[in-house]
């Protein structure tokens, strides 16, 4: 059986970046590496209708935090019997977003911490309610807030499949997410988590090997 690894962090923290560079040092190391993103957007219907939302379709949906909360959640089931079948062909599934995602953004959507009610129906919801399977191990990709905007608005602007979503544009928003993070990794949320440096070059062949030792 696989590990399942969770890479963590802002819109714009460079997620698919260190997922990038991770899967290579993996390879490179002799594991065989499964990756997804989420949410799936162009694959799940759920998804697809957060993005909408996001961008203001479906009335008032995107205030919902629970109705946004369930739908994030519903993608991850969806997917939930891919990830097992790669756990079970592959040494090490990488994860760009997970349920610590879906804890963090609507905590911080009620201004609330990482002790909150709504950390902990989507911990029931996603883990207990729809069986997803436990993280073995999280990487936050811990950056300032202004950084992953600027980075976030960069990126919208040289992609228009790309541009900035409700989530994205509230700078607010980020920064209580970016504290609800680091609450979440002090405790660490559902397995360890390792917090790196997005404002630096990550160096992806020690993470690599601290996320999957050798004779693991």
């Amino acid at each position: 059986m696989g590990r399942l690894v969770v890479i963590e962090g802002l819109d714009g923290a460079g997620k698919r970046t260190l997922t990038d560079a991770l899967t290579k040092a993996l390879h490179d190391a002799g594991a065989s590496v499964a990756t997804l993103a989420f949410p799936r957007y162009g694959v799940s219907v759920h998804a697809d209708l957060v993005r909408e939302a996001l961008h203001g379709a479906h009335g008032d949906l995107g205030e919902s935090v629970y109705g946004m909360g369930l739908l994030y959640a519903l993608d991850r089931r969806d997917a939930a019997a891919g990830i097992r079948e790669d756990l079970r062909t592959h040494d090490v599934v990488l994860l760009d977003r997970y349920v610590a995602s879906n804890a963090a953004y609507q905590a911080a959507r009620l201004h609330q911490g990482a002790d909150s009610e709504v950390v902990e129906w989507v911990r029931q919801l996603e883990l207990d309610r729809f069986g997803l399977p436990v993280p073995d191990a999280h990487v936050l990709l811990r950056v300032a807030p202004e950084v992953a905007a600027a980075r976030a608005e960069s990126r919208a602007r040289a992609d228009d499949d790309r541009r900035k979503d409700a989530f994205e544009s509230d700078d607010g928003l980020q920064a209580r997410c970016a504290g609800v993070y680091d609450q979440l990794a002090e405790t660490n949320w559902l397995s360890p988590w390792h917090v790196v440096d997005g404002a630096d070059r990550v160096d992806a062949v020690a993470l690599a090997l601290a996320l999957n030792p050798p004779g693991d």
